[in-house]
């Protein structure tokens, strides 16, 4: 007998629901702890970070205004070319539901190419069973272990290391890394 039990954590629904808005304007990818999480490691966070692809003013307007009719607030403003400055400047923007203060998704536009990479080279994890893009495993192990490197973003690159033993490319985690040192650690 089917239940219908839903398993999903509020992260998960919070993630699905911003998704559905997300994809219909531009590509995005979900990075850093999240991926972890959404693989089975136990650990707080309040948010989610997600890079989407660095689309114009116009296009961000609608985007953001969709945001807000499906019930999504930003929390640096509620003015779309305000958020706008915040994004082209490397600055990055959170959003949440309405009148809540978590979770929270926050946004960055792809800065470089290692973003533009990342955005082209996205997946999608069955793993998780969340059916929204991540980066690739071996590009959040590189840069837990290559460029973030705290305690928690090592914890999180040993957890997916566990989780995808014998399917990981070594070979493109190096590669990363190396992208990582001559793009981000000039």
């Amino acid at each position: 007998m089917e239940r219908g039990i839903d398993n999903k954590t509020i992260l998960d629904r919070f993630a699905l629901d911003f998704v559905k808005i997300i994809e219909k304007h531009c590509k995005y990818i979900i990075v850093s702890g999240f991926v972890a999480i959404a693989h089975g490691r136990s650990r707080g966070t309040e948010d989610i970070d997600m890079i989407i692809e660095r689309v114009s003013r116009d296009k961000f307007a609608k985007l953001h205004n969709d945001l807000v009719k499906n019930g999504f607030e930003c929390m640096q403003s509620e003015d779309s070319d305000v958020v706008y400055e915040y994004l082209i400047n490397k600055t990055s923007v959170r959003y949440t539901y309405k009148e809540e203060f978590l979770p929270e998704m926050e946004i960055k536009f792809a800065k470089d190419e290692i973003d533009d990479f990342q955005l082209k080279t996205r997946k999608k994890l069955p793993l998780t069973g969340l059916d929204v893009y991540f980066s690739s495993i071996e590009m959040n192990i590189a840069f837990k272990e290559e460029y973030l490197r705290s305690d928690k973003d090592l914890e999180d690159a040993r957890h997916l290391r566990i989780v995808y033993k014998g399917k990981i490319n070594e070979n493109e985690i190096n590669e990363i890394k190396k992208m990582i040192k001559k793009v981000r650690k000039k």
